[in-house]
């Protein structure tokens, strides 16, 4: 067997890599896949050696805080790359760790690929030379990224957005039965809530986008459901809203299609729910410190991915302050009682999915890493 270094550090990046081991396998079982993901990467054969729990840190002052713990991954895993000698790096996104690795990696002689890049778009330019240095091929998965590389003489090559195959190889309980299931009114329309992947969003965020939904459950007569991640107990929820909501857990894609309007957090779930075309209005709450920094280095006038793919700003974004009780519960209840708007931000939604090129991405992607192989 032939190893291949795989890094996926955040949940999508394990969804997304999981998806490309697959894509690898149909074509070329020869390969052992060995590096950080989670259950998504296990499940497909990865020796997951780190989880993606044990590295879920958001925000500058946390990600500071874990850097001695950061540096003792790096290194372990680079002791195991010398062990087990893949000629191949995968890298997943996760840029602050996988462009650290990627230097070692590149002194070690190894072929590395970067699949669905930094944000480099967002965060300014400066890590460019370092990626035309050691970086084999980019990988990416938005149009506006494979000119960029190309303009700054990187090999690239664009893919598509790898969700277009996760939502239309997904298998839907029908609305009836998911209804039922949880104990939904069909008579009410449904407000579906999605707080975060990382226990720091959770915290800052349930409390504030919770005293607005529980408004608006109870002046629009509403059924609420709130997405809940596998890596938290229902105690955890429970701490912030008792039974006013439901909590529903691995059902994320039903909740997209069937609900009427979204509160969602910055970050996939904004694209996800872009190509669901659900109405909906982003919210990002974290640190002050984080916040004054992040302010300074980003780049974009959006933080949104659907803004951030359109080009423009579609759905509302309520950050840092802006992110309160009142201001969500207002735009919420206009999604609601104007359907004029509601009808508008479904047809700007549509563009975004005509953007995100053709369905095959992993596939495609897998092609190019054999072939280069």
């Amino acid at each position: 067997m032939k190893n291949i270094l795989i890094i996926a550090g955040e949940t999508s990046g394990d969804l997304h890599g999981s998806n490309l081991v697959k894509s690898i396998n149909k074509i070329d079982t020869s390969f052992k896949f060995f590096g950080i993901g989670g259950d998504r990467m296990k499940e497909v054969g990865v020796d997951v050696v780190y989880h993606i729990n044990s590295l879920s840190f958001m925000g500058f002052v946390e990600v500071i805080k874990h850097i001695p713990y950061l540096k003792k991954v790096k290194e372990h895993l680079l002791q195991i790359v010398i062990e087990k000698d893949p000629s191949t790096a995968i890298l997943i996104d996760y840029p602050g760790f996988n462009l650290s690795i990627a230097k070692e990696l590149h002194k070690l002689g190894k072929k590395i690929f970067y699949y669905i890049s930094p944000q480099i778009w967002a965060w300014g330019k400066s890590r460019i030379d370092l990626i035309r240095k050691v970086v084999h091929k980019m990988i990416v998965v938005f149009p506006f990224e494979e000119k960029m590389y190309r303009d700054a003489n990187i090999n690239v090559s664009f893919v598509g957005h790898p969700l277009l195959d996760v939502i239309e190889n997904y298998q839907f309980e029908t609305k009836e039965k998911f209804f039922e299931r949880y104990a939904l009114d069909p008579q009410k329309k449904l407000l579906t809530i999605f707080p975060g992947s990382r226990k720091q969003e959770l915290i800052k965020i349930l409390p504030i986008v919770s005293e607005a939904a529980l408004k608006l459950k109870e002046d629009l007569n509403l059924n609420v459901a709130i997405a809940g991640l596998n890596t938290m107990t229902q105690e955890f929820y429970k701490k912030y809203f008792d039974n006013e909501f439901k909590l529903i857990f691995n059902n994320n894609y039903e909740l997209m299609k069937y609900a009427d309007v979204g509160i969602i957090k910055s970050g996939t779930s904004t694209l996800e729910a872009a190509l669901f075309e659900l109405p909906f209005v982003v919210v990002y709450k974290t640190s002050l410190l984080s916040y004054l920094i992040s302010k300074n280095l980003i780049q974009i006038d959006n933080i949104s991915l659907a803004n951030i793919v359109a080009g423009e700003k579609i759905v509302s974004e309520l950050i840092q302050k802006d992110c309160n009780p009142k201001k969500i519960y207002n735009e919420i209840k206009e999604l609601f009682i104007n359907e004029i708007k509601k009808n508008q931000l479904r047809e700007n939604l549509k563009r975004i999915k005509k953007l995100l090129g053709e369905k095959g991405a992993s596939q495609r992607a897998a092609e190019i890493i054999l072939s280069e192989i």
